[in-house]
């Protein structure tokens, strides 16, 4: 038991030993820093406190490591933290010159001095220097030792670390050191004051100089490669470090601050699709236009390979250039129109030829306009998507159900629409709503991997394809659904039908940029533009890569011109260009049918469709409405008149299948298609059972009149038009159920008219009639 206190002791001193080390060793603020996916630096920012500090490397470029044991420890892989023979021999010296000269600590004694701040020298602070080097040696590797000295080692100025000193002063990674310049800042921390330009350079060369010679002497390095290296000059000034991802850079500064981010994008794209940015920035800002957004994605991972979030300014200002873009909702324009098309075929409500009506058409005081302004009566589905028709687009949507749209845009992945059905209304599909660059990236390129995997997977669906794209490594930014998918949230059929349909894109009034499409390689793409010419956006998606673009002004402002063709697209075109030649997408035989359709309509064939043709379309549509366009037709002999049998008999008539659009849709279709054939009048004296011969063109139900002014400032007159099959047909005009005229082969009249409400009906001379209530306002345009 005599032994007991002693062996307490012992342990006491033993524990305290054990736990005197700092925990963690050192807890400065770090600088946020992030690398593409071959570690190369895309950009850094400072740390909190000021100073440029990296985090902790994973390891040591050779040079450097043997130019900083030689300098400053070279028994270092010998000792167990301390060197009691440097200790003495520093002592000595110091006693001789009567000052201290030299130290005697190893590059661990060096470590736990930074990591206690590097209070003052002497000999207290030496003996516990000394105690906690013993100590550290024993819980870390010689590696890790060499490591936490390089990261934390004083460089000048606010440089700390080796990986930030060779940024700041040779703007290179430490791999990339040459002899002398690894050698220069293996002496640095020992005197890194002489670093600042102008001041005691003489002296750091020196410093350098005697090193390279060691290293020489040590045959670490050749005669030839010491004396060049001597010949090398110090550096003049601190370099700025990389910025290659900005806003990137900035991202992480805000929601991780103080880390190494490892990101999958790819330096050289990254660098060369800021530079098309940029160039294609210049030209757009001759139209104040200022920020431009692009991101590149590979497919099959999601990963994001180059991600430009805005572009700088040339000319000083900043004009929201700080801002993001890729992340921040903006309208969406058309942008979303391939999702509703591939969503009707889906559902089976749609084949991609079927003609949609394209008239003017008001839905609860809404009226939607295309782009052109113009009417074409009606356009198969796949040339409304190609040519980015408004009217059609609404009508899809009317038929497909807002609600039933919004929860399959919620299934793909989106998260910037939360309000309800009634908020956004059928304007949803024209820019209603907000997207971010970031998710349409993602959602589209979720099309994309649905399609690449259902042929290599014999049919089969996903959730893991169901993602956001990854910027980290460690893939993070996946959204994947809650449950598990039993099918596709969209079918493969439906997408590839669609993609299809966007590499065909072209739209005659535009013909001029088909130089745009001079690419082997086949691309789906799309455009958008906001109301008011706000934003505007391409995103384009081949089985490999994914590059989509917007660009506008940050504030909001709109500009004429700013259009998804015109601004955007050249963009997406010219990264495309910059990418790896692509394929196209399998065909996913599986889950398509041929199909008889009718050659006019594109509607599933009746038996009165005299022309057909087979095409390819998903197999739920093979559940679609028979053509509703042709019917059979009663004619005279020599077919000049429609019959029927209550005024002729059978054997003298003749019976012909006829293609017949609605009044309206005919009104407008006849104006673009000469082949198309009116129907016959009806024969004077045959009862006409038929309805449907007429409708109002103008004004349409539920509508709100300005009437105009005259160019003499006089007050205009509302100008009404009408719709009818037969050119010879009279037709009879009433107003709040007052007659006002007649009208005959043209049916248009003017009237004046006081602002309130109005009822007007038309009557033609067969009894056939239509009518429409509206308004008049209040007011006066001299637009």
């Amino acid at each position: 038991m005599r032994y007991l206190p002693a062996l307490v002791s012992l342990l006491f001193v033993a524990v305290i030993f054990w736990i005197i080390l700092p925990d963690p060793l050192f807890d400065d603020p770090l600088s946020t820093v992030v690398y593409d996916r071959s570690g190369e630096l895309l950009g850094a920012r400072v740390a909190e406190d000021g100073q440029w500090r990296f985090p902790v490397s994973d390891s040591i470029p050779g040079k450097y490591k043997q130019a900083l044991i030689l300098y400053e420890d070279r028994y270092f892989y010998f000792h167990p933290g301390i060197n009691p023979a440097s200790m003495a021999r520093a002592l000595y010296r110091n006693i001789r010159e009567g000052k201290v000269v030299n130290g005697g600590s190893t590059i661990t004694m060096q470590v736990m001095r930074m990591a206690r701040n590097n209070r003052d020298r002497n000999v207290l602070q030496k003996l516990i220097e000394s105690l906690l080097a013993i100590r550290f040696e024993l819980s870390a590797t010689k590696e890790e030792i060499l490591l936490c000295y390089a990261s934390n080692a004083p460089f000048g100025g606010n440089v700390v670390g080796l990986e930030a000193a060779s940024w700041r002063y040779f703007g290179t990674e430490p791999t990339n050191l040459s002899w002398a310049e690894s050698s220069l800042l293996a002496v640095l921390p020992n005197a890194p004051s002489l670093i600042h330009p102008g001041r005691n350079r003489d002296l750091l060369k020196q410093k350098r100089d005697r090193l390279l010679i060691k290293l020489y002497k040590s045959g670490s390095v050749d005669s030839l490669t010491c004396a060049l290296a001597r010949k090398e000059p110090l550096p003049r000034r601190p370099f700025p470090l990389p910025d290659h991802a900005g806003h990137i850079t900035d991202y992480f500064m805000t929601h991780q601050p103080g880390a190494r981010h490892n990101t999958t994008l790819k330096a050289d794209l990254q660098s060369r699709a800021g530079e098309v940015a940029r160039g294609h920035s210049r030209v757009l800002s001759q139209n104040e236009v200022h920020n431009l957004a692009c991101l590149v994605m590979e497919v099959e991972t999601g990963d994001v390979l180059a991600y430009i979030g805005n572009t700088m300014s040339d000319d000083g200002n900043t004009h929201g250039n700080h801002v993001d873009v890729i992340r921040a909702p903006r309208s969406t324009g058309s942008i979303l129109k391939p999702l509703l098309f591939a969503g009707m075929m889906d559902r089976g409500l749609l084949l991609p030829g079927s003609l949609l009506p394209d008239v003017p058409v008001q839905y609860d005081g809404y009226s939607p306009k295309n782009f052109n302004r113009g009417y074409e009566g009606a356009v198969p589905a796949y040339q409304a998507l190609e040519r980015s028709l408004n009217v059609p687009s609404v009508f899809m949507l009317k038929r497909f159900g807002v609600e039933p749209f919004l929860n399959l845009l919620e299934n793909l992945g989106f998260t910037t629409f939360p309000y309800s059905q009634e908020h956004y209304g059928l304007s949803l599909i024209l820019g209603g709503a907000e997207a971010t660059l970031w998710e349409l990236a993602g959602v589209y390129g979720t099309l994309a991997r649905l399609l690449n995997h259902y042929n290599e997977t014999d049919g089969n669906y996903f959730n893991t394809d169901l993602h956001m794209p990854h910027l980290l490594d460690d893939g993070s930014g996946d959204w994947i659904p809650e449950n598990p998918l039993e099918q596709g949230v969209i079918s493969a059929g439906s997408v590839y039908l669609t993609f299809e349909s966007m590499v065909r894109v072209n739209r005659p009034e535009e013909i001029s940029l088909w130089y745009l499409m001079d690419s082997s390689s086949p691309i789906a793409w799309k455009t958008g533009t906001s109301f008011g010419f706000r934003d505007a956006w391409a995103i384009g998606i081949t089985p490999e890569y994914l590059v989509a673009v917007w660009a506008g002004n940050a504030d909001g402002e709109g500009r004429p011109g700013l259009t998804g063709l015109l601004a955007a697209a050249p963009v997406m075109f010219d990264l495309f260009d910059l990418l790896p030649g692509t394929t196209w997408f399998d065909k996913p035989a599986d889950e398509l049918s041929k199909a008889v359709v009718c050659s006019k309509s594109g509607y599933l064939a009746g038996i009165h469709c005299p022309s057909t043709d087979t095409v390819e379309v998903f197999s739920g549509g093979m559940n679609t409405r028979v053509c509703p366009y042709h019917r059979l037709v009663h004619l005279t002999h020599n077919g000049a008149f429609r019959v029927n049998s209550s005024c002729v008999k059978i054997s003298d008539m003749k019976s012909e299948p006829w293609f017949v659009l609605p009044p309206l849709m005919e009104w407008y279709y006849k104006k673009k298609d000469p082949s198309y054939r009116v129907l016959p009048p009806v024969m004077e004296g045959c009862d006409h059972e038929e309805k449907g011969d007429m409708e109002i063109v103008y004004p349409l139900t539920g509508s709100m009149v300005v009437i105009p002014v005259e160019l003499d400032g006089s007050k205009g007159k509302m100008v009404m038009e009408v719709a009818h099959r037969s050119a010879e047909t009279e037709i009879y005009w009433h107003v709040n159920d007052r007659f006002i005229g007649t009208t005959h082969q043209y049916h248009r009249l003017a009237i004046d008219l006081e602002p309130g409400r109005h009822h007007l009906t038309v009557v033609d001379n067969r009894g056939n009639s239509a009518s429409v209530d509206f308004r008049v306002l209040d007011k006066t345009t001299n637009e």
